[in-house]
């Protein structure tokens, strides 16, 4: 018998005793071995029914787990099971598949089943049968898978990530199609929730792990800008640990690009339990967060494959930001006029990311000047203080260093101590057409780095000349909006993190000890 699993058994080790005292050896400390041996121990009783005997094991099984087994006393049949882990069935006409994702058969098939919480498959290569894990027969629900192989293949770049990048324009634009109807009013088709229901929320809570998180702190400053709600940014890790505050006048956004993210879907049942109105924003159809919130954005990014999430990042941006427009739109917090504009310019934003990777060999050039740095601090104000946390993160994921992203005015509460001779400083410039007051305090900030011996690089709009005797290297992006400068901002640390691991000789794609889907807790 041979077992894979995805996941954590939290009772393995009740479970392991249990057999020991049965006289089973067994031969490691995996929670997997435990239900090799616990299927193998009940399926004489059960006349070799593989199913059935998965199905009461997996009764037995606490924790979250995707399981496949398979019998070599069987060859003809896969097994497999889910429970807060994910797992697809794809429908091939000469075979059918099972996989975590269905990047791993699309090139065979674009017809998948989804497979439901708490669910056995029983696959043959000319049949599919699902039940429950009590043996209840259960209808799945079909889908199709709307990209190609070639979606998933580099496209002519050294690496997935570099083609992600590269295709941001493509996705932002993707993300906005269909989504204004002829009279410039947004129509989020997929958002079930009446609109009188979004009227009458009081508050917005938004939780979510890693880079979507940053996406989510950035949603923050748009819908509380533009909606005059208060929105609460909460790592969904920590959210429903602390007794928060969630009730049916609340909306909960989970964003997550693969919907499998286990922390995002236990913060998000938390929140239904507590009544609220749930809606996800996710890159992956038929996904367990989407599937089991009230209302779901698609981000149509198109598969990410590398571990470092790049478009799915600025997408997240850009539903987040339609989400907050809408709920301007039904709540009449803003202007038609008002939203039209902002629709403009959100629109725009394909074609100015578009001109920052026109401009990204310097950007390459520096990044291999300081590869021997063994720390890189990174600064924002406003919008930009997630863009520095953004940047940190990748080049910790990629480039193994240590960095840090702060928010500027912070510098003097403690990170300060941080600055010494030759430190890079990447320090996310305001517009000096936006909030002047914050461009010049950023000045003063960039002032007191360089003072102390940092090497201070400034990502800063065309035209900001101010700026020129303060910093040792500028990288220039388009002049944008204060709520678009984080799609544009973040392009240029992407590639600056890509470089520089590249440089140091490492997988970019896959990381170590990453993962594209994080769905254990």
């Amino acid at each position: 018998m041979a077992v894979i699993h995805n996941g954590i058994i939290e009772n393995f080790q009740r479970l392991r005793t249990e057999l020991e005292q049965s006289g089973v050896v067994l031969e490691s400390e995996t929670d997997t071995e435990i239900v090799a041996h616990l299927i193998a121990h009940i399926l004489p009783e059960l006349n070799n029914d593989l199913p059935k005997a998965m199905q009461s094991v997996c009764s037995r099984l606490e924790g979250a787990f995707t399981l496949v087994v398979i019998d070599r006393d069987q060859p003809d049949l896969v097994v497999g099971a889910r429970r807060n882990s994910p797992l697809v069935v794809g429908l091939g006409t000469d075979g059918n598949f099972l996989a975590s994702d269905v990047a791993a058969f699309v090139e065979h098939t674009k017809d998948a089943l989804e497979l439901g919480q708490d669910q056995i498959v029983i696959l043959r290569a000319d049949s599919v049968e699902v039940t429950d894990f009590s043996g209840n027969p259960v209808e799945p629900k079909p889908f199709t898978i709307d990209w190609d192989t070639s979606a998933a293949e580099k496209g002519g770049h050294d690496l997935f990530m570099l083609k992600e990048i590269y295709e941001q324009p493509k996705a932002v634009k993707d993300s906005l199609l269909g989504r204004i109807d002829e009279s410039h009013r947004i129509t989020l088709d997929e958002l079930n929730i009446d609109p009188l229901v979004l009227r009458e929320i009081n508050k917005v809570i938004v939780v979510a792990c890693g880079t979507a998180a940053h996406a989510g702190m950035l949603a923050k400053y748009a819908i509380e800008h533009w909606t005059h709600l208060p929105v609460d940014v909460e790592l969904a890790s920590e959210f429903r640990y602390r007794d928060p505050i969630v009730g049916p006048d609340a909306l909960v956004i989970a964003i997550s690009q693969s919907g499998e993210t286990m922390d995002t879907l236990m913060a998000l049942r938390y929140a239904k339990e507590q009544g609220a109105r749930t809606l996800a924003i996710c890159n992956t159809v038929g996904s367990t967060i989407p599937r089991e919130s009230d209302a779901v954005i698609y981000t149509y990014a198109g598969p990410e494959i590398a571990v470092a999430s790049t478009k799915a990042f600025l997408t997240q941006i850009t539903a987040t930001y339609l989400v907050g427009l809408f709920l301007a739109q039904v709540r009449g917090s803003m202007f038609e006029d008002e939203i039209r504009s902002v629709l403009a310019d959100l629109n725009d934003m394909s074609q100015k990311v578009d001109l920052v990777l026109d401009t990204a060999e310097p950007v390459r050039a520096l990044a291999r000047e300081l590869a021997n740095a063994r720390s890189v601090l990174f600064l924002g104000r406003h919008v930009g203080y997630p863009v520095a946390l953004e940047g940190a993160l990748k080049l910790k994921e990629l480039a193994y260093m240590h960095a840090e992203g702060f928010p500027a005015g912070e510098l003097k509460h403690g990170p300060i101590a941080l600055i010494e001779e030759g430190i890079p400083v990447v320090v996310i410039v305001p517009s000096p057409r936006g909030r002047a007051v914050l461009h010049d305090k950023i000045v003063s900030n960039i002032q007191e780095v360089r003072a102390r011996g940092a090497l201070v690089i400034a990502i800063a709009e065309e035209g900001d000349e101010s700026i020129v005797p303060f910093a040792d290297h500028i990288i220039r992006i388009p002049a944008v909006p204060t709520l678009m400068q984080p799609l544009v901002a973040v392009v240029p640390l992407q590639i600056f993190a890509c470089e520089m691991a590249t440089v140091k000789g490492h997988d970019v794609d896959q990381p170590r000890n990453l993962a594209k889907s994080v769905t254990v807790e």
